[in-house]
């Protein structure tokens, strides 16, 4: 059963892609929060948060998707299943995870609970999952006074801050999971007691189906779970049978999958055993489940007694079955599948990091790729059906005709997706995404091809060729860097799959006319975009109306074009090189980037005297004002860098000859794609670049000071010059100040979600480190810079990038003193053997100390780490 190798799991990945097996049908993709989204918000404004706060969740159904703790589901959502606890002290089952939102005094989205992804293989053959369980009353109301008296000048109270973690007292729960079949799934349950007393924790395995049926859609039965002492039977229309067993035969209780409307709003309901049945009984002793034993949600109720220090495992069985199948085995062969499937992700995990790298870096790996397993999720909106409501429904407000996302009614999803994280963003973003695949692919190629196909799907792509952003707002503009991520997927696939980087490419035809009809009011090859993913980077906010009248031309937004540019030449060559009908492409992407490269220059976005890329208000009156704001806007343009070799050209003559007639015919090109030199083949090769040897040295100068960008930790989002002189400029009236911010934000602009006014975001770090490697395999070992500026020690390009690669990674191990920059003072976690080991990957990192911000849980692009950690030691 086993193979060595790696081999079972890449077996059960290639059987997957070929549809031989479905090993991908069943896996996490469950959100840890459904509640507080705009899938579920039918309010006027589009107020999510208070439309269907936490304190509804356990009582009201969803009508898009579902949420819960350690959760699975199959790839259509139509069963779930989940885990909750109760300590005897909380007023309500734990069934969720619970946080705030940025109005609740939080800097966004923030959850207030400790809980890990260990593990997860990528056909989710093996995962773990981690989550630690306070003993004493969970402080919901603790938690919310507290961080509402707070403001955006002082730290979150986090649930370690309230000390309800002191003296250990708290429950380690564990949920490993084992899939036996692709539908037969092997589950332990470890519940520890780490406290110094005796304990009683109830421990409730939940299965219930998604409510597709109360919305008034024709044919839609209502699907049954009969419960007996253990075991759970489900059985629903499409997907036949499933079953839950369970070791030690405790009692099934019993509810409906159905909104209390009594509780909420006071209305009778259309069951006496609504969704929060088996909470209130539990809790209250109340008469909620139905002592008939069927419904369509059910948990079976084990309590556990256990002395200080003491640990017990739950064995479960999760099937799926045409016909009621025999009792589970969940003795010796149960035991035998979670061996193997452990032994196999061991295998799987040892052949995919290099030895060389250290024990702790391929800890940080492993968890890292399990966070992004952790993080697919199935993701379920028909727009034009939430625009008009349902049915069965109130009709929405009319002003939602003309509302958030209302030009995206031909939208309808119903995929599983790569989510920025299952909490804090239980929402695909575009960007995030692309980064998430250049990760996923190093274990997954298939399934990271197929995600970055799915966005560019009709169903998803606007008709105007926009790819949408993220759910809050579809039509807001994320950095093209689908065509790059596509890239990176293809060559670490091994550069075969012409099909797919042909599928990619037409679509990001589309895309790319987009951006150049919308995004360059001008028409002069210098783009706007907005706030392109960077929401607070600049004194005022890119994406609403500017402060005066005027035109916001962007160094990031013109960097970001001149790479897409460049990634559509390079895959055109590709292409081109098996298909020669592809050759007018790679020449259209060439001069498009020589023309957007040059407009950089020509249209004053480059400052010669501060050897800088700024952002430029453009003035009705021809008058142009550069915003001196050094930050990550004027770094990105070294992203756009691309070389071409003399094999290339010579393969493709039509190219090589467009290249010697714009040096020839217009020279003012030249400075962009005439740099050549001769490589380590001994072959003639070309660079195509915004900058040139001159510019290029001149930023590094800055970018690799210490006290401006380089950090301890990586590259800091803006200057460090800016704490003691920030950016000030005075317009229709009002100054507007951006001043260097390490940690959290205190400005509110964008909805003060995220901060890149100082942090180290890893995305952004890990584009700049491929730019140096590119620049490397140019310009050779002959090109050394100051490293660090003011240090007098040179250095190559490639040693810098190894460097930063280095400082990056160090963010998540243990340095000399055992300590991780990312928890900060945190001693728990720093020091306490419960703790220190398990690994969390931010969305940013405070640009002194490296400690970890914003959504702490995500696993996202963060998890680009991984590719660094496999670049240094490949």
């Amino acid at each position: 059963m086993g193979v060595s190798n790696g081999v079972a799991e890449r077996v059960r990945l290639a059987q997957a892609d070929s549809g031989e097996q479905p090993w991908r049908a069943w896996g996490p993709y469950l959100a840890e929060r459904a509640w507080g989204t705009v899938r579920e918000d039918y309010s006027e404004h589009g107020t999510a948060w208070d439309y269907f706060p936490h304190d509804h969740a356990r009582s009201r159904t969803y009508r898009w998707n579902e949420d819960g703790m350690a959760g699975v589901c199959d790839e259509r959502q139509t069963f779930c299943f989940a885990l909750a606890l109760w300590n005897e002290q909380d007023p309500i089952l734990k069934e969720r995870m619970f946080g705030l939102g940025g109005d609740g005094g939080n800097h966004g989205e923030d959850a207030k609970e400790y809980w890990w992804y260990q593990d997860s293989t990528p056909t989710h053959s093996w995962m773990r999952w981690r989550y630690h369980y306070p003993q004493a009353a969970f402080p919901y109301d603790d938690l919310v006074r507290v961080n509402g008296q707070r403001t955006r000048d002082e730290s979150e109270y986090e649930l370690v801050d309230t000390g309800i973690f002191d003296d250990d007292r708290f429950w380690a729960v564990t949920v490993d999971y084992a899939k036996a079949t692709p539908t037969d799934m092997c589950i332990v349950v470890t519940v520890a007691n780490r406290g110094p007393e005796a304990a009683t924790l109830h421990v409730l395995p939940t299965l219930w189906f998604r409510n597709t049926w109360s919305w008034g859609a024709a044919n839609r039965p209502v699907p049954q779970i009969e419960g007996r002492p253990g075991r759970l039977l489900g059985t629903h229309r499409s997907l036949g049978r499933i079953t839950l067993d369970a070791e030690g035969a405790p009692p099934a209780l019993m509810c409906d999958n159905e909104t209390n409307a009594q509780r909420l709003w006071a209305l009778p309901g259309t069951t006496l055993y609504p969704k929060d049945g088996i909470n209130d009984h539990i809790v209250a002793g109340a008469p909620t489940v139905n002592p008939e034993g069927t419904g369509t949600k059910g948990a079976l109720h084990y309590v556990l007694n256990l002395g200080p220090g003491e640990t017990r495992r739950i064995r479960l069985r999760l099937t799926q079955s045409d016909e009621p199948p025999p009792p589970a085995d969940l003795g010796r062969g149960f035991d035998e599948v979670l061996r193997i499937r452990e032994a196999e992700a061991d295998e799987f995990f040892a052949d995919l990091i290099p030895a060389a790298a250290s024990a702790e870096e391929a800890a940080v790996a492993r968890q890292a790729i399990a966070g992004l397993m952790w993080g697919k999720q199935f993701y379920h909106l028909d727009v034009k059906q939430w625009l008009r409501g349902d049915p069965a429904t109130t009709p929405p407000p009319p002003g939602r005709r003309y509302g958030r996302n209302h030009a995206w009614w031909h939208m309808n999803s119903f995929d599983v997706i790569s989510m920025p994280d299952p909490w804090e963003y239980p929402w695909y973003a575009a960007w995030d995404l692309a980064f998430h695949c250049v990760t996923i692919a190093r274990v997954d190629p298939g399934f990271a091809k197929s995600q970055l196909l799915l966005l560019l799907r009709e169903w998803y792509m606007h008709p105007n060729g926009q790819i949408p952003a993220y759910e809050w707002a579809f039509s807001d503009v994320n950095p093209p860097v689908h065509a790059w991520a596509a890239l990176r997927v293809f060559e670490i696939d091994g550069g075969k799959d012409f099909d797919f980087l042909a599928k990619v490419m037409h679509k990001l035809l589309l895309n790319f006319t987009w951006w150049v009809n919308r995004k360059d009011v001008g028409g002069n090859n210098v783009f706007e975009g907005g706030f392109l993913g960077l929401d607070n980077v600049g004194p005022f906010d890119r994406s609403a109306a500017l402060p005066v009248a005027g035109v916001l031309e962007q160094s990031d937004g013109t960097g970001w074009m001149a790479m897409y540019a460049l990634n559509l030449l390079d895959m055109a060559i590709r292409l081109a090189l098996h298909d020669q009908a592809y050759t007018d492409m790679a020449t259209k992407f060439f001069e498009h980037f020589a023309y957007i490269a040059e407009a950089a220059y020509r249209q004053g976005l480059w400052n010669d005297e501060d050897c800088f890329f700024y952002d430029v208000l453009r003035l009705p009156d021809g008058h142009k004002l550069p915003l001196k704001v050094r930050s990550i806007v004027g770094l990105l343009p070294l992203a756009a860098t691309t070389r071409l070799t003399a094999s290339t050209l010579n393969r493709l003559p039509a190219l090589g000859a467009r290249l010697r007639w714009m040096q020839t015919n217009q020279p003012e090109y030249g400075d962009v794609i005439s740099a050549r030199r001769i490589g380590a083949d001994g072959r003639q090769q070309r660079l195509l670049s915004m900058v040139g040897q001159d510019q290029l040295l001149r930023i590094l100068a800055r970018m690799l000071d210490p006290e401006e960008f380089l950090s301890a930790y990586g590259l800091r989002t803006l200057s460090r010059a800016h704490l003691e002189k920030p950016f000030t400029v005075s317009l229709g009236g009002s100054d507007f100040t951006v001043g260097y911010e390490p940690a959290e934000s205190t400005s509110g602009l964008f909805g003060g979600n995220s901060n890149w006014r100082g942090p180290v975001w890893m995305p952004v770090n890990y584009l700049l480190v491929e730019a140096l490697r590119e620049f490397a395999d140019f310009y050779g070992d002959h090109l050394k810079v100051e490293y660090p500026t003011g240090s007098g020690v040179q250095v190559t390009l490639t040693e810098v990038a190894d460097d930063l690669s280095r400082r990056l990674v160090s963010l998540f191990v243990p340095d000399s003193w055992g300590r991780r920059p990312l928890y900060g003072a945190n001693e728990l976690f720093q020091n306490h053997p419960d703790w220190k080991d398990l690994i969390v990957f931010p969305e940013y990192f405070h640009g002194d100390n490296g400690a970890g911000l914003g959504a702490w849980h995500q696993t996202g692009w963060t998890a680009l780490v991984v590719d660094l950690i496999l670049t240094l030691h490949r």
